[in-house]
């Protein structure tokens, strides 16, 4: 996965990480993106109206960077594998 520096995360908008209020999981390239899905449920202290929202733009960012997601809801995450790219 390509490394982000702290100033280039500082830069990126709100829009751009799966979880903004956290700043969690930025979805600024296919590799981030992947690996925001890997660690979906690792993220805490979030609502699942939060997760709902993250999910959306995880899959927004997974069209946008070509990564194919198989599972259609969040909640299907535990009972998959490592998505494909």
């Amino acid at each position: 996965m390509s490394k982000i520096t702290e100033q280039k995360r500082e830069n990126i908008g709100s829009g751009g990480f799966a979880f903004p209020k956290q700043r969690k999981e930025p979805l600024h390239d296919a590799a981030h993106v992947r690996n925001a899905i890997v660690r979906f449920n690792q993220v805490e202290g979030v609502t699942d109206k939060e997760r709902d929202e993250a999910w959306k733009r995880i899959k927004r960012a997974a069209a946008e960077f070509n990564v194919e997601v198989n599972e259609s809801s969040w909640r299907d995450l535990a009972h998959s594998g490592k998505p494909k790219s």
